[in-house]
């Protein structure tokens, strides 16, 4: 028999059914992911460096659907803005697989190409080394939660008959159906207000610190 014209398996088709599997059920194996595209689990540890490395290829699929270009949208927080709202949206569609990506040191060569790219524009605008990552990191934690809460039931707080609780009920009624979009704008405004004058300040991220628990 000839050679098949295609490839059975590479890179691309492990990462996307290991993405399958997590969108289903929340993990994945990598046996199951041999049985789902029909070879040997040694022929998917031939392209992967173990579970560490299919996560990667499952990282590099989530962010398939994050645009890139939204970091060219204008001055620093306009482009943070930007890519914010496709971040968002690109793991809002995978909402099982964010806690396995956000506790695993993210190593996909085109993921840390992107962050770079968030790196470069915050330190152009004259942000200190030391508080770029922290921003990144912030950043991170308003979108990661914000796509993990959009896959939440709309309404996340019942006030049952037997509770006296009147303030929330009101807020709740008074809500409306898009709570998950309007907390998102709220924290990402407040975080690029912050954001904003730390910069104007000169602010370094432990003199923020420092700002923000004096304030409080």
């Amino acid at each position: 028999m000839g050679r098949p014209r295609k490839a059975l398996l590479d890179r691309r088709r492990i990462g996307r059914t290991a993405l399958e599997l997590v969108d289903e059920t929340g993990d994945f194996t990598v046996p199951e992911i041999a049985r789902r595209l029909g070879v040997q689990t040694a022929s998917v540890y031939h392209h992967v460096d173990g579970r560490a490395g299919v996560i990667e290829l499952l990282r590099d699929q989530v962010v398939d659907d994050l645009d890139p270009a939204a970091l060219d949208e204008g001055p620093w927080d306009v482009a943070l803005q930007a890519w914010a709202r496709s971040y968002r949206a690109a793991f809002a569609a995978h909402p099982r697989a964010v806690s396995m990506l956000m506790t695993t040191p993210v190593r996909a060569p085109r993921v840390i190409r992107q962050y770079d790219r968030v790196a470069a524009l915050l330190l152009a605008a004259g942000f200190a080394p030391e508080l770029v990552m922290p921003v990144v990191t912030g950043l991170d934690n308003i979108v990661l939660g914000s796509a993990l809460d959009m896959s939440a039931p709309e309404v996340m707080w019942v006030v049952g008959a037997d509770v006296e609780a009147p303030h929330l009920a009101a807020a709740l009624v008074a809500t409306g159906a898009d709570r998950a979009d309007r907390a998102f704008e709220l924290t990402l405004a407040g975080f690029l207000a912050h954001c904003r004058a730390l910069l104007a300040s000169g602010g370094s991220a432990a003199g923020g610190g420092e700002g923000a628990a004096r304030e409080g």
